[in-house]
């Protein structure tokens, strides 16, 4: 599928999915370390990501932890408007983690190539700014106020984040927003139990038919640490392993904190599935052994 960045376009392929790389500009991410975080620390982190592989830098203002209150917007837009700026000037293309109108035009003004509403179109302004601007447009399934947590049960979750999707994505259409710029993410976690998750990333299939990317945010997610038992940061295994239904996908995006992790992991899957070609001359000798 063609997925339009607002100057650019890319091919997302079956087998093939692209990576979003997370960097959290808040002082209380979920997984991250706390505390201030200065401009130059989150560049840096930017730029690593896209060097390992990222294809696109995802940079959150506000945590969606529930346990928090709303920041103004404002303060999200101060937060994350430079860092838009730098990582935009410098060719790569920025995602914006948000679901208010003040942070999304900020990020907009600055550069911003995609907005990445969880909110499921809390703010239908988001979906105008995107038709203005060209940039694409995420849009989450959740049947929860943003920065609420709420479990309202579902008869069948699939079919209601179908459902959703299906009429939020006609409703940003509508607006003015390209087909092509348009992303879909099932929610995972979002006003979901560990089990309806899970549930979710099992029969993702059902989803193809709405046509678009499927943005997959698994990483270190709270239905990992219901299987496993581990804290956030210990979770990166269990990540991996959740990685896999975005293989099957006709077009894919993960969302994710540690990208070298996920390509590695993308790469040997490929192979394995006969989707790479694998150099039959041997490892190279620095590659061996450890120095």
């Amino acid at each position: 599928m063609r997925l339009a960045l607002r100057d650019t376009a890319v091919d997302v392929a079956q087998g093939e999915p692209l990576v979003m790389g997370i960097v959290n500009a808040t002082p209380d991410s979920f997984s991250d370390r706390q505390g201030p975080k200065q401009l130059d620390e989150l560049a840096a982190r930017a730029f690593a990501l896209a060097e390992q592989g990222a294809d696109i830098i995802d940079v959150g203002g506000e945590s969606g932890r529930t346990d928090r209150e709303a920041v103004s917007e404002d303060e999200e837009a101060e937060r994350i408007e430079p860092l838009v700026r730098r990582l935009a000037g410098a060719g790569i293309a920025v995602s914006v983690d948000t679901w208010r109108a003040g942070p999304a035009r900020a990020a907009l003004d600055a550069g911003a190539a995609m907005l990445n509403d969880v909110s499921g179109l809390a703010e239908p302004a988001l979906a105008a700014m995107c038709a203005d601007s060209g940039a694409a447009l995420v849009i989450t399934h959740t049947r929860a106020e943003p920065k609420t947590k709420a479990f309202p049960g579902y008869d069948d979750v699939v079919a209601d984040v179908a459902a959703l999707l299906g009429e939020r994505a006609a409703t940003a259409i509508a607006a003015g927003v390209a087909r092509d710029a348009l992303v879909l993410d099932p929610g995972i976690d979002l006003a979901k139990t560990p089990a309806e998750s899970i549930e979710v990333l099992n029969r993702l299939p059902e989803l193809y038919r709405l046509e678009r990317p499927l943005l997959l945010a698994v990483s270190r997610k709270d239905f990992v640490g219901a299987v496993t038992g581990r804290a956030p940061a210990e979770r990166g295994a269990g990540t991996l392993a959740a990685l896999e239904p975005a293989l099957a996908a006709p077009a894919a995006i993960v969302r994710v904190h540690d990208v070298a992790a996920a390509v590695d992991f993308l790469a040997v899957r490929r192979a394995l599935l006969g989707r790479q070609v694998v150099d039959g001359g041997g490892l190279a000798e620095d590659l061996r052994r450890e120095a």
